[in-house]
């Protein structure tokens, strides 16, 4: 993403935030990232088409948090462990923005573009799914890739209940990251 795209996409993110998608105005967006309004119809057509832009700037948070956390060298359980604490940490201390994006993503049709947006996040849990296969640490029948895509979903969907629908008791959501990681191991765990 270029840095004027990124100025628009962050702006965006900020003005959404504090105004909600239905009041933001694309001249608060363009006041915000110091650009003129033209700037931003050359990137985007609408105010709505920059959610995509968003959910990718979120994915490439969280998967830049996860790099700083993890370690390599650690089993696939406390990998699993880790990864589980950073969805919903993350997920919590974002919860307007993943509200803001659901909200933004069903109203303007671009749902399509979300599989793009998480392929690298798909590719960091393929990539340790595998290894954990070679040091059997998970099943060796399963595909990688489509094992990552329904552990993130798995994952996400409990951290976005936790954060974004229930009330947020916080014994309730540590059960529920046991629950989950017990969920996926049972799932996982080699025979």
């Amino acid at each position: 993403m270029d840095d004027k795209k990124r100025k628009i996409t962050l702006s965006a993110l900020n003005v959404f935030k504090e105004k909600g998608i239905e009041k933001a105005t694309v001249s608060e967006i363009v006041k915000g990232a110091g650009i003129a309004q033209g700037t931003f119809y050359l990137y985007f057509p609408s105010k709505l088409s920059v959610i995509p832009a968003i959910a990718e700037v979120m994915i490439e948070k969280a998967i830049s948090l996860f790099h700083e956390q993890m370690d390599n060298q650690v089993p696939f359980t406390e990998q699993l462990q880790i990864l589980i604490e950073i969805v919903f940490e993350y997920t919590e201390n974002y919860r307007e923005i993943y509200a803001l994006l659901y909200v933004g993503l069903g109203s303007n049709q671009q749902l399509n573009e979300w599989e793009a947006i998480y392929e690298p996040y798909y590719e960091l849990i393929s990539s340790l799914l595998r290894n954990a296969q070679q040091n059997g640490e998970v099943c060796d029948n399963l595909h990688a890739k489509r094992t990552a895509t329904l552990l993130i979903g798995l994952l996400e969907t409990a951290a976005e209940q936790s954060y974004l629908y229930d009330e947020q008791n916080e014994e309730i959501i540590q059960l529920k990251k046991q629950d989950v990681y017990e969920f996926a191991m049972n799932a996982l765990k080699t025979n």
